[in-house]
This record gives structure tokens, C-alpha cells and sequence, in this order.
């Protein structure tokens, strides 16, 4: 785990201690998913601690498959730790339910790919099943 920051630090740092591209930075910062930070003199952005943390905790759960939605659900229940956590309980649950469904619908396309590739044995494009799949949603085997 990366040590916490204590000082404030640039955008170009944050990113560094939060492993998120700088354009995410921005863009989490114009959806409101982070606040807008300090300025220093000359206009550069200067992040807290705070921040650093916020950005850890939304690449977290970007990488646990949480949708931005989701993401802005938990930072808002965040606010008030005296309440039941039942919220957040259910997000976590409908991820859970959105990452098995994402499961499932890539196993169906594993089995259409493997399915196409095993038809396809021609040396020359103008016979190939896998482009002629390709170019015609109805010779699919499976639903996808």
C-alpha cells in the first residue's frame, strides 16, 4: 500500500498516490465525485489528504466494478457514519448481482468465440466462418 500523503500535493502527485490517470482526476473532479481542490498562486490545483483518500477509495471500488452511480451513492452515505450501513449493504449487493450477470454474458461469448474459431478452418478470408459470423448476427449459436 502506498504511504499517505500529508502534505498537500499537485494533481500530477495525486495521481501517482491514487494510481489514476490525471484526465480521471479532472474528469471525477467536473462530475463531482471529488471536490474541487485549492488553488495554489499560479492556478495549479493542490489536493489535501482528503483527496488522497477519496481518490483511493473511488479506484477501489472502479476496480471492484462499482458504477460511477454507485460510487457516488457510497461517498454520499460516507457522510453520515452514525447511519446503518444497510445502504451500502444493498449497492454492494446489486454489484455483486451486475458483476455475475457481466459473468454470465461473458461466458456466452467465450462459447460463441471458441464456437466460431472451431468452424473456421479455411486458409483464405473470402471463406472464413469467424468473418462471416461477424457480418451476420443471425449465424450466432449463442445469445450474447
Amino acid at each position: 500500500m502506498r504511504k499517505l500523503e500529508k502534505s498537500p500535493v499537485t494533481i500530477g502527485r495525486l495521481a501517482k498516490a491514487s494510481d489514476v490517470k490525471v484526465t480521471t482526476i479532472r474528469y471525477y473532479e467536473s462530475i463531482g465525485l471529488i471536490d474541487p481542490p485549492d488553488r495554489s498562486e499560479g492556478g495549479q490545483r493542490i489536493y489535501d489528504e482528503k483527496a488522497v483518500e477519496r481518490m483511493r477509495f473511488i479506484r477501489h471500488a472502479r476496480d471492484l466494478g462499482f458504477p460511477l452511480e454507485a460510487i457516488r451513492e457510497l461517498i454520499a452515505l460516507s457522510r453520515n457514519e452514525d447511519r446503518s450501513c444497510a445502504e451500502v449493504d444493498e449497492i454492494a449487493r446489486r454489484n455483486a448481482e451486475d458483476v455475475k450477470q457481466r459473468i454470465k454474458r461473458l461466458k456466452s461469448l467465450e462459447r460463441e468465440l471458441n464456437r466460431m474459431i472451431k468452424e473456421c478452418s479455411v486458409d483464405r478470408i473470402s471463406d472464413c466462418r469467424i468473418m462471416e459470423v461477424l457480418s451476420n448476427h443471425d449465424l450466432c449459436g449463442t445469445p450474447h
